[in-house]
């Protein structure tokens, strides 16, 4: 059987290790069926890394992605039901990611594509087998909204959001800190409880907590500026023109992976299609407006404003850092008051 973990760029691999000194037996197996190997072949930017308009540095996939989430649950709880709720929970994750809630028209919420994650864990014989093998149902594992640890509301603090924060800082959507920088942030986390008695991951020391905040600031900004918005509407729009002459299918965005799609869009019959890809692919700038642009690709959007107001502990209690220190308070403030201009535009028409 393919270890996993022995095929990882030697990045991703010094990552994982200080996510879990631990790599549980039972991991590996999951990892290996059908449903979570397709996840390799899908980018968390979300369509992203394939124009010049982005430095991305690292590709990191879903499947890196849904992994890391389910070493730090392992890390903190030791409960295989939980750990495997974190591997699971981007199972129903197509092409594009998140690209596929814009065209979905799910831009705040982001989250029109997790009613498929039952299905698509019910559907494969391999991950049904070590279910049954191991003594767990479907229910136990198929939401890891029901752990706290796993996934919580924003602003706090979980599993998922930490993982993505993490490796986004990584490289792989900006260079932010090194590896020893994450140790660092990762060994001052523990499990708290909220000020709802519920338990969530917070920090030990205040400092710390700040730097994971500064830097959490420049990275929730990146995800609402209007060059984001605007790359992952397209690429929606894509995909929808595609579907309209029958050229993509929906199924398609679910079995393929990104390079295969874009070896479609950019040899399809329908050059307009191909050519305003290529266009965004070489494209450096995007140019923004407080009006509509005609005869250009213009959009305006109201995209999910990510962010975390993590807990910390102080003499005893734990506290929001937004209430312990003005300048998290205020890194804060700035991705919750960060407005760009109403509108977004590219020298084409599409």
């Amino acid at each position: 059987m393919n270890n996993h973990f022995e095929n990882l760029n030697e990045t991703i691999k010094e990552y994982f290790n200080i996510l879990s000194d631990e790599i549980p037996d039972f991991l590996n197996d999951y990892i290996n069926t059908p449903e979570m190997q397709k996840q390799a072949g899908i980018s968390v930017t979300c369509g992203t890394f394939y124009s010049k308009l982005f430095n991305n540095e690292i590709w990191y996939s879903s499947l890196d992605h849904s992994v890391a989430v389910a070493l730090i649950i392992w890390n903190f709880t030791k409960d295989k039901k939980q750990t495997l709720s974190g591997l699971f929970h981007d199972i129903s994750t197509p092409a594009f990611k998140h690209c596929i809630d814009f065209l979905n028209g799910d831009y705040e919420k982001q989250e029109s594509t997790e009613e498929l994650t039952t299905k698509i864990i019910k559907n494969s014989k391999e991950i049904m087998d070590l279910l049954n093998r191991d003594g767990i149902k479907v229910e136990e594992i198929d939401d890891y909204h029901i752990y706290p640890i796993a996934d919580n509301d924003t602003p706090q603090l979980s599993s998922d959001r930490l993982e993505y924060t993490l490796s986004n800082g990584m490289g792989v959507v900006k260079k932010l800190w090194t590896l020893d920088e994450i140790k660092e942030i990762y060994q001052n986390i523990e499990i708290q409880k909220n000020e709802n008695g519920i338990q969530e991951l917070g920090f030990k020391d205040k400092e710390i907590a700040k730097k994971f905040v500064k830097n959490m600031r420049m990275l929730s900004i990146t995800y609402i500026l209007n060059k984001t918005k605007l790359s992952m509407q397209f690429l929606a729009d894509i995909i929808k023109k595609m579907a309209e002459r029958n050229i993509i299918n929906k199924n398609d965005l679910y079995q393929l992976s990104e390079k295969e799609i874009i070896n479609m869009i950019e040899n399809n019959k329908d050059k307009k299609i191909s050519e305003c890809y290529r266009y965004w692919k070489n494209a450096t700038i995007i140019h923004e407006s407080d009006v509509f642009v005609e005869d250009k690709y213009c959009v305006s959007i109201n995209a999910k404003k990510r962010y975390i107001n993590p807990l910390v502990k102080q003499d005893n209690k734990y506290i929001r850092i937004s209430q312990l220190s003005n300048t998290a308070k205020q890194d804060i403030d700035s991705i919750l008051n960060f407005e760009p201009k109403k509108y977004a535009y590219i020298d084409f028409k599409f």
